[in-house]
């Protein structure tokens, strides 16, 4: 057995696997109705979750190839619960080298989890009669499946198309990234302690890192946040390396000596709010930050997150998209000399994190995602300074949200200058935008970022030379 079938055997050595197979095709099933997958791990036995997250997740980083296989064995589609429980097994034992059981034990393990399950016993005998059959022709259904794209990516028909368009010689490397599991990343803040004396912590307790970007950790492999030396007390947070971009993207040609007001557009859970704070602290510098967020629920998530770092920020349940309904409160009506928009998206650069968001979006959601971050970009540039910036960024890989998305913008803006930015980040660190930092983001998230400047005020501006 490989060491990652270990680890998974020794995590749920007492839980029987069935068990475990029927609550990753309830979770499964859940999701194909349309549920995000944390709000269906959230429904399932506390008790199983950590395994049954990890069964989950690489069920959906193999969905497509085990639907593949599920129609060559099934060509009519059995009911819900029943194609949940086929595709959890087939995903799971279609690669011997990566399962985490063997693959009859699988086979023997979904059959005993279909007996079990009321919903799926009447149908015990069809599981049986096609994971046996799966068995004994393995490798001439597998070679079969490799016709349809969608199984040897494992992504839908349209998001492969769309990278294929955006990314003509990038997006295999993307798709590939994308089925790969990502890192855990701290960021280490810049007021409490420095990111040597906390590689040193963890290095303490058994746990590696290695240095990313000016304030990053990249954990050899991830841990609870409990272990985690000074969670609690503020040292550090989990942050991804591309985000961890922001404040020095937004801030660094800024005067820390100015009493400047920053808008943090869209900030649950707090992340990015959280960073800008550090970075004023660390200056010691008097800014004056607002964090946005339209969702009271996600907003408390802000609070949270300020309180455990001991930083204080004017949080407003708020609509970025109309200010007229909170700009006074935010700042009395002055404009702002700096504006953060991480502009809600599709999240296709996170799927490496977040691997049911690939079978959850729709190809219109692009659309229309784009269109209400036009709407953002709209509403607030007015209500930057003269002179002033704004980052524009979203965790997607799709230009729609990012390079076609800007420039619409700056046709329709004159007194927009696009400054020197990492424009689209592809997951997994191979593209080459990391020499905007001296120590880059190496591995990181799939991301895009705009640096915008405003225009001067006419008696502001330089002369121009003859």
């Amino acid at each position: 057995m490989s060491s990652h079938r270990e680890q998974e055997a020794a995590a749920s050595a007492s839980v029987p696997l069935h068990q475990l197979l029927n609550a990753t095709a309830a979770a499964l099933q859940a999701i194909g109705a349309g549920q995000s997958g944390t709000a269906a791990l959230e429904a399932t036995d506390a008790a199983l979750r950590p395994a049954v997250q990890a069964l989950l997740f690489q069920v959906l980083r193999n969905l497509g190839r085990a639907q593949a296989l599920r129609r060559l064995l099934a060509p009519r589609k059995p009911q819900p619960r029943v194609d949940a429980l086929l595709c959890t097994a087939l995903a799971l034992a279609w690669a011997p080298q990566a399962s985490p059981y063997e693959p009859f034990t699988l086979v023997n393990q979904a059959v005993e989890a279909a007996k079990r399950n009321p919903a799926t016993r009447g149908s015990a005998a069809f599981v049986n009669a096609c994971l046996r059959r799966f068995l004994r022709e393995q490798a001439a259904l597998v070679a079969a499946s490799d016709d349809d794209e969608v199984a040897v990516w494992n992504h839908p028909a349209w998001w492969i198309k769309r990278l294929r368009q955006d990314h003509p010689r990038n997006w295999q490397q993307i798709l590939q990234a994308n089925n790969a599991p990502a890192p855990m990343v701290l960021r280490v803040s810049r007021q409490k302690t420095t990111q040597s004396l906390y590689q040193k912590a963890l290095q303490a307790i058994n746990i590696e890192s290695s240095a990313v970007g000016d304030w990053g950790l990249v954990l050899e492999r991830p841990v609870p946040v409990q272990r985690l030396p000074g969670f609690d007390q503020g040292l550090v947070s989990v942050q991804d390396a591309a985000a961890q971009m922001a404040a020095p993207l937004l801030l660094g040609g800024l005067d820390a000596a100015r009493p400047l007001r920053l808008l943090d557009a869209c900030a649950a859970p707090g992340g990015k709010t959280a960073q800008l704070l550090e970075w004023a602290a660390a200056l010691q510098a008097s800014w004056q930050v607002t964090a946005l967020e339209v969702d009271e629920q996600r907003s408390q998530r802000i609070h949270d997150n300020l309180r455990r770092l001991d930083l204080r920020a004017e949080v407003l349940v708020a609509d970025a998209g109309a200010p007229d309904a909170w700009w006074q409160q935010a700042s009395g009506g002055a404009l702002f000399d700096a504006i953060l928009l991480d502009a809600p998206c599709t999240a296709s650069g996170i799927v490496r994190r977040h691997p049911d968001v690939r079978w959850l979006r729709r190809e219109s959601d692009v659309e229309k995602l784009a269109a209400l971050q036009a709407r953002l970009l709209a509403a607030l540039w007015p209500l930057l300074a003269p002179g002033g910036r704004m980052l524009y960024c979203t965790c997607s890989v799709f230009r729609a949200e990012g390079d076609g998305q800007i420039q619409a913008f700056l046709a329709h803006n004159t007194d927009a200058q696009l400054l020197p930015s990492p424009g689209h980040l592809f997951p997994g660190g191979a593209d080459k935008r990391d020499a905007l930092q001296d120590n880059g983001p190496g591995e990181h998230d799939g991301f895009f970022y705009a640096l915008l400047q405003k225009a001067a005020r006419a008696a502001d501006a330089p002369p121009v030379a003859p």
